[in-house]
């Protein structure tokens, strides 16, 4: 019984964090979504900036910690560990409802716009292109395994979890973190940048670089020698690849 709960609780948080996936998208680039980063009740330059900052804050303090293998040993002292991913999952996904929702427009001037037609597509083809390459990038680490659900059900099937691997599939031969970069690719491809749109991708680009930095002290805590050697060889977010 308590493995198919782990199970439903596993799929109940990969749907909700498909949905607030899908938001993110809309409310980073103002389409589709009720509440978006230039859309709602304004404040005041310093007050928005004041409470923006710390939402943004509040997002990368969660999301990084809760990420590290330190963390983690001690929160599967109290949670299973076949849910710990999902835990981790639900929890992104309430720091960044409370974003969407407490998120004050800055209302200054727009910084800059597009107006040309070929401009402006290529702008969107850019955003376009960076949310894709998130998404492909979680297919080639492991999606099911990212989201949480690998986990929930290799318990409800009595399996063992494999050991983890480093492996180097497609875009991670040519650039060590492609969903990164994906995402940074996102954040800054608009049409239209207003100062709060400006600070929400000036704080997440900032976090990015610093999870990062966490992230490869995790992998060289792991992997040791082979994961110094591919980041030797292997650019950052810029795609390189030199030879051993």
């Amino acid at each position: 019984m308590r493995a198919l709960l782990s199970f439903l609780y596993g799929v109940a948080a990969y749907a909700a964090g498909l949905v607030v996936l899908l938001y993110f998208i809309g409310f980073s680039g103002n389409l589709l979504v009720p509440k978006s980063v230039d859309t709602g009740a304004g404040a005041g330059w310093a007050a928005a900036v004041g409470v923006d900052l710390l939402l943004l804050a509040l997002f990368g303090v969660q999301h990084s910690v809760m990420a590290r293998r330190g963390f983690k040993r001690w929160w599967t002292r109290i949670v299973p560990a076949a849910i710990e991913r999902s835990t981790y999952v639900v929890a992104t996904c309430a720091v960044l409802a409370l974003l969407f929702w407490f998120w004050v427009p800055i209302q200054a001037p727009v910084l800059w716009q597009i107006d040309g037609r070929a401009g402006s597509a290529l702008a969107w083809g850019l955003f376009g292109l960076g949310w894709l390459l998130v998404l492909v990038s979680t297919f080639l680490i492991n999606h099911f395994e990212l989201f949480g659900l690998q986990q929930v059900f290799a318990r409800l099937t009595h399996r063992a979890l494999p050991e983890a691997q480093f492996k180097t599939p497609l875009l991670y031969r040519y650039v060590r973190h492609p969903l990164y970069l994906g995402l940074l690719l996102s954040l800054w491809s608009v049409p239209r940048m207003t100062a709060g749109r400006l600070l929400f991708a000036l704080g997440l680009s900032v976090y990015i670089l610093i999870g990062i930095a966490f992230e490869e002290r995790d992998l060289l805590a792991q992997f040791g020698e082979r994961y110094r050697r591919y980041r030797a060889q292997v650019g950052m977010l810029l795609p390189r690849r030199s030879r051993p």
